[in-house]
Order: structure tokens, then sequence, then C-alpha cells
């Protein structure tokens, strides 16, 4: 199944026939204090530009933004940081938040087909968010949670996914822009985690076909070393089924390229021969 987005200018593609869709994370003040105290005091523009340019010169196909520090107006604050992030780049973005009239306000300003995420399986998000997707014929970020949390088993994962996309195709939303997010939890706080997570990936898959992300680097929260175990998980999760992770573009770039290469999307091993040409000090 293909899922469009699309910038101003540039259509973005994703599906399993196609090498792996990198989500750039790092316009997040989660876990980045600098960025933060930027999105805080207003005077953020020099280092989300420079994070935008970072993120798609390390190879970053899309960026997700979000602007969720605290004290900030992100009703304000999310659209014209959208904005900045438009001006400075011209790929598809991610427009990240859980107050649904932020992202009202992003949508309203953007250019393209965003992706949105995103929308869990409780009754306030489904109402509010679902109708804007619908709206502004944008792409969604399906969350398999709900008032409860995160289920720890992939069986109630997939029956809170089962009733958003149900609430999803009632609305008109149609099965390509539904992009479920199986969830990554740390491995440091419970060793099953990444089973459950592959497990769920490999339902999806095939109860539905859509495209498929994750935030890749929360499996290694709270560990040592942990750009092994992102690397270890991001492969295994791309091979059982992830499309689009959410990632820090310039450490995942060569895991995906080398797991986009095993898995048969990269014929002569052209990009990832041009890849390793390029960054050999990565190497």
């Amino acid at each position: 199944m293909e899922t469009r987005l699309a910038s101003a200018n540039k259509e973005l593609f994703i599906s399993a026939d196609r090498p792996t869709t990198l989500i750039g994370e790092r316009i997040n003040p989660t876990g980045k204090k600098k960025l933060a105290a930027a999105l805080q005091s207003g005077v953020y523009d020099e280092i989300v530009r420079r994070e935008a340019r970072e993120q798609v010169a390390a190879g970053a196909h899309m960026l997700d933004v979000n602007v969720g520090a605290g004290g900030v107006d992100e009703v304000a604050l999310l659209p014209e940081v959208v904005k900045t992030v438009m001006d400075e780049v011209d790929v598809p973005l991610c427009i990240d938040s859980g107050n649904p009239y932020a992202i009202e306000a992003a949508l309203k300003v953007y250019k393209g087909k965003p992706l949105i995420n995103s929308v869990r399986g409780e009754g306030h998000s489904l109402q509010t968010v679902l109708p804007l997707v619908k709206e502004y014929g944008a792409a969604v970020i399906v969350l398999p949670l709900d008032q409860k949390g995160i289920p720890n088993n992939a069986e109630d994962r997939m029956q809170i996914a089962d009733r958003i996309v149900e609430q999803c195709v009632k609305t008109g939303i149609p099965l390509e822009d539904i992009v479920i997010d199986c969830l990554a939890l740390s491995v440091g706080v419970d060793s099953n985690a990444g089973l459950v997570t592959l497990e769920t990936i490999k339902r999806v898959k095939e109860n539905y076909g859509v495209n498929i992300t994750l935030g890749a680097s929360n499996i290694s929260f709270s560990l040592p070393g942990r750009e092994a175990v992102n690397d270890a998980f991001l492969s295994m999760a791309i091979a059982a089924g992830v499309t689009c992770p959410v990632v820090n573009a310039a450490k995942a770039r060569k895991c995906a390229q080398a797991t986009d290469l095993l898995l048969g999307r990269d014929k002569f091993a052209l990009r990832y021969i041009k890849y390793y040409r390029q960054n050999k000090e990565l190497f």
C-alpha cells in the first residue's frame, strides 16, 4: 500500500516496495534542553533552521515538527515553526502535537499534504483529530493506546488499532492515508518490549498492509551503548514491516541503507555504494 505525502514542491511516496523512508526526529524539545529553551523564549529561528537543514542533509526524507515544551502556547507556536521549517527545506512534514487546536493551526499554514502525528484510541482524540485529517486531506499516524495507556501485548494493541482504523474508515479516511505506530518501549524496563513491538508490526502488516512507523530509539532508553541496540532493533523492525521510522537520520541512515540492501530493495547495491562513497568516515 502506498501513502502519498507532499511539501509545496515535492512528493514523497511511502510503501514496502520502496526504500525505507526516514522521518527526522530532531525538531522535538523532548530531551533537548537547548531547543526547549529556544522555543520557550521565542528565539528559535536559528536552531530550528539548522536542525532542519542538517536532518535533510543527513538523509531524512521528511521531518517531524513538535514544539511541546513546558509553558509553550502550541496553538500559536506550532504553525510559526512549521512555516520556518517549510521556508528552510522542501520536504514533507509530520505535524506532531497532542493538541488538536495546534494541529489545526498548523494545517492552515501547511503547503502540501502532511502527516499528522497522531490519533489515539480514546474518544476525545478520535472526535477532534480525525475530522481534521479528513477536512485537510492529510495522512495520520495511529497510536494503539487509549485512556488505559499502552498495552503490554500485541493482541491488545491490535484491538485498539482495529477500533481506530474502523473509525478512520467511517470518517472517510482511506487506508492508504493511515500509518500505524506500533509503539517501541524500552527493553531496559521490560525485556519483552521489543518482541511485543515486532509482533505488533507483523500483525499490522498482515491485517492491513498499511505503512508502519515507530520511534525507533525509544527501544534503548536507560541503556548504555544505545546506538548498538537502536541499529539492531531498527533492522529487525524494517524487516518485519516498518516503512517509515522516526529516527535521527544522521545515526540511522547507514543501518537503514544496509537493511534495504539485504531485503532486495537496492538493485546491484547502487544506493548503498553511493552512500558509502559519500560517507566513508562513518564506516
